[in-house]
């Protein structure tokens, strides 16, 4: 199979992550194969958020299926020095939050789906603050993509890499390594959504049915129940 070229500066970002990702755990990533191929279209990565580790392995996890992950980041990032250069130059998206700009950061990642490309996105927009894990309400900029090109859309999970960096704990425990899995579900069947006049009330359905299907997937990487209601900003942790 052949890979989906990426340039020097993906390459240039691969010689950090993959140590990266040796030296802070054990990783396991399973369900790459329902990444699209190369050359066959393009998919939306919907993602649970628990640590500043988790871009690393997302995308060591679409990497190593041959493709190219496009993030949908904070703008922040884009000014740290040279790596606001990677991130340029591989094709990343930055996301202006709550400003006029924010619109055009979905129209972008709109259009790198409708180009065949492979874009990542946190719905939950930072870090989970729940206490124990569980993925927090989401924003529905992640229902917009969804609807906005007809691609698959793919919930995946990452856990135990809080285990090796809990950035609200401020603890870094790379030692003794952990088991840190990277996980891809099914496909999310949207038809019965595409085609309606999209306002409020859609987007908050769509966000909510693949938040609820993250949020089943990772009850199931961790073996144990998961919460009936999402966690919201205010909740007492």
């Amino acid at each position: 199979m052949r890979r989906e070229k990426g340039g020097f500066w993906v390459g240039f970002a691969a010689v950090f992550f993959y140590p990266i990702a040796l030296l802070t755990g054990r990783t396991r990533y399973e369900g790459r194969d329902r990444l699209p191929t190369p050359g066959t279209g393009g998919a939306l990565v919907v993602a649970n958020h628990i640590s500043y580790l988790d871009p690393v392995h997302t995308a060591l996890w679409v990497h190593t299926s041959r493709r190219i992950p496009r993030f949908l980041a904070k703008a922040s990032l884009w000014k740290i020095p040279v790596f606001g250069r990677v991130l340029v130059s591989s094709g990343q998206i930055p996301v202006y939050r709550e400003s006029a700009d924010a619109q055009n950061s979905l129209r972008e990642g709109e259009q790198a789906l409708r180009e065949g490309k492979i874009v990542v996105i946190y719905p939950e927009g930072t870090i989970t603050r729940d206490p124990d894990g569980w993925p927090m309400h989401a924003r529905t900029g992640v229902a917009r993509l969804a609807l906005g090109a007809d691609v698959p859309v793919i919930p995946v999970v990452h856990w135990g890499t809080r285990e090796v960096y809990d950035h609200y704990r401020k603890k870094f425990r790379p030692l003794p390594r952990r088991d840190i899995v990277v996980r891809a579900g099914d496909p999310v069947d949207l038809s019965e959504y595409r085609g309606r006049p999209v306002d409020a009330a859609l987007l908050r359905e769509v966000t909510d049915l693949l938040m609820v299907r993250v949020r089943d997937l990772l009850a199931e990487v961790r073996g144990e129940p998961a919460p009936a209601a999402f966690f919201r900003k205010g909740d007492t942790a």
